[in-house]
């Protein structure tokens, strides 16, 4: 059965359209713009709780988990976290998560229903716990499937501290156990200042009462949405397709290491990050909004009549108005005006010159540079 949140039963709370990626959690409580307007001037709490948790534990977590993530983490401290991927062996992003490593565990949350490119020979495509468990060989490590113990709530605005109820550290990605079980964890997006609590799954409900009860305003995933293509954060599944890599789309440094090696893609990973550029960028579209149509996820972005890229994440802003995400080509500048969307839902966008990535230094091409004098 379809993954259906408690809190959709409370008084308010509007679930998504049919076959929207965060189905199954509240879409918005009434009034999304009041509700992101609330996220920027003071604090709300979303409900994420359809996300998948798998939780790695075993005296050889960290090695082992650095051989087969594209984060380095051998040194991960303790209530500390960080983000990672699975490439292929293409170096294209197969899966997302984001770590938290507290009480001997190494928890990885993701975006529900992670596909993972199998390393058998047989190919295809398996869960991301299966081909965890798959790469263990003789390591000394146990992995579990954590969704039904644990979910997550997101808290979000300037006054995220005011309403967590630990005491939790600046640095992003800091982790601090919850004392009823769980743990809360320093998030540097899709705001600057926010957190996500990974509680009890039994009290979802208490939870959410608790901070609401503290002063948070209930939000939806519209808001979150919303404030993650302002900044520029891609959502795996809508802001990626098969042919992303790494470099497109954010995720190197904050997500992929390019220094260390022992993980599938890091050729890859390493060779464009030193002497190439990626092919595309994460562009952020201002549609026209006078038409009431909007594009949808995979319509092609057109330049005059050349396709230059595709759609992800389309949302209503409470300031800018109507935006989404897209995967450009490298060759379309800011301020672009292009073409967005496809059959009857085709409008003008603008390219955001803030967007737009400045000119990598590649080491590689750099050096050899110097070697022809």
């Amino acid at each position: 059965m379809p993954y259906s949140s408690p809190l959709l039963e409370i008084p308010r709370a509007v679930a998504a359209p049919e076959g929207h990626p965060e189905a199954g959690v509240p879409w918005h409580w009434g009034d999304p713009f009041a509700e992101q307007r609330t996220a920027a001037r003071g604090v709300v709490v979303i409900d994420r709780s359809h996300r998948e948790i798998l939780a790695v534990t075993g005296e050889e977590r960290l090695p082992w988990l650095h051989l087969v993530i594209s984060q380095h983490v051998t040194e991960l401290a303790a209530n500390t976290g960080t983000e990672a991927l699975v490439l292929d062996s293409q170096g294209h992003v197969d899966t997302h998560f984001v770590l938290a490593h507290t009480g001997e565990t190494v928890y990885l949350d993701s975006e529900p229903g992670p596909l993972v490119t199998s390393a058998l020979p047989k190919g295809g495509k398996q869960t991301l716990r299966e081909y965890l468990e798959a790469m263990k060989f003789w390591s000394k490590v146990e992995i579990r499937d954590a969704t039904e113990e644990l979910a997550v709530l997101s808290v979000l605005g300037p006054e995220t501290d005011s309403v967590l109820g630990v005491e939790l550290g600046t640095e992003p990605y800091s982790v601090a156990a919850l004392p009823e079980g769980g743990f809360a964890r320093r998030m540097p997006w899709p705001t600057r200042a926010g957190a996500d609590l990974v509680v009890p799954r039994a009290q979802l409900t208490q939870w959410w009462q608790r901070l609401t009860d503290a002063g948070a305003r209930p939000a939806g995933s519209w808001t979150f949405d919303a404030l993650r293509v302002e900044s520029r954060h891609p959502r795996l599944g809508v802001d990626t397709d098969e042919r992303t890599i790494p470099h497109e789309v954010g995720w190197i440094g904050s997500a992929a290491h390019v220094a260390k090696g022992c993980y599938r893609g890091q050729e890859t990973v390493s060779k464009v990050h030193n002497v190439g550029r990626p092919p595309r960028y994460l562009a952020l579209l201002h549609l026209d909004g006078s038409p009431e149509i909007t594009p949808e996820t995979g319509d092609p972005v057109k330049l005059g009549e050349r396709v230059v890229g595709r759609i992800g994440t389309v949302a209503q802003h409470h300031e800018l108005g109507p935006i989404a995400l897209a995967l450009v080509k490298r060759s379309v500048p800011g301020g672009a005006e292009l073409l967005a969307g496809d059959e009857d839902r085709v409008v003008q966008a603008t390219v955001d010159p803030d967007s737009v990535p400045g000119e990598h230094a590649a080491p590689g091409r750099e050096a050899a540079q110097r070697l022809r004098g």
